[in-house]
């Protein structure tokens, strides 16, 4: 039996809406051949049912296909487009509003809110000249944050591994910085100036809390292996099914 397939051949093929179903059925099935067939249900736009119909071999090369499609780690995308509309990422982000902070520090650390955080951190351009740009001001808005499911995975996946590497290296400066005030701080010549340069660090050391809390989340969203289905072996035991009975089987 034949079966049309709508196979998508890069990240940027994927919107960020079709990975946010596939970790949320992931993270609810520990069933392997369940993962396989969902996945390429739901990046392929076919029915559940008909995977059921696609030789072993070709699934698992489907499988692999999509293994090395995740394999990219894009740098990051400052600008695309949904349909009409060109956006923007944040041209500086040490100018970011406490609103701005807040809503990135509450929606990057997880997928499943991801297109909120999109919605942070790409804008509508307002202004273009060059390489520079301007975007629309900061308001939440939910119809944003529903349109930016729509963002191409490359995008949502760029902007998660520039915020890590921004963060370690930041973090890493840091504490370097820190620990070199430390000494001169803890110097014979200095020791007076321990309470006042102590007091002028607070700010450096309150900067830090954003980079805190996201990092681990960051890592875990950055992983090596944003897709980790295994291929499927006749001889593979089937492994227990979890929560099986609250997905959606269409």
């Amino acid at each position: 039996m034949n079966i049309d397939l709508l196979l998508p051949t890069s990240l940027s093929e994927i919107p960020l809406s079709r990975y946010q179903e596939f970790i949320e059925m992931k993270e609810a099935s520990n069933d392997d051949e369940f993962i396989a067939q969902k996945m390429i249900q739901i990046f392929c736009g076919i029915k559940l049912s008909e995977t059921r119909n696609i030789k072993m071999t070709d699934l698992n090369k489907l499988i692999k296909h999509f293994g090395n499609v995740f394999k990219d780690k894009p740098k990051l995308i400052r600008q695309f487009k949904i349909k009409n509309i060109e956006f923007g990422f944040i041209p500086k982000l040490d100018e970011i509003t406490f609103g701005e902070y807040v809503d990135l520090e509450n929606h990057l650390q997880n997928w499943k809110t991801y297109h909120k955080a999109m919605a942070v951190m790409y804008r509508p351009i307002t202004e273009k000249k060059g390489y520079n740009y301007s975007i629309r001001d900061y308001e939440p808005n939910e119809d944003m944050q529903e349109l930016m499911k729509f963002a191409p995975l490359d995008v949502a996946i760029s902007s998660s591994l520039f915020f890590l590497t921004l963060g370690n290296e930041l973090l890493n400066l840091t504490l370097s910085y820190l620990q070199k005030e430390m000494k001169t701080m803890m110097s014979s010549s200095n020791i007076a100036n321990v309470q006042i340069s102590a007091e002028a660090g607070d700010g450096t050391i309150a900067s830090m809390h954003l980079l805190k809390e996201i990092l681990p989340s960051l890592t875990s969203l950055a992983n090596t292996d944003l897709l980790n289905v295994s291929p499927i072996s006749r001889s593979k035991n089937k492994k227990t099914k979890s929560k099986q009975t609250k997905l959606n089987n269409k």
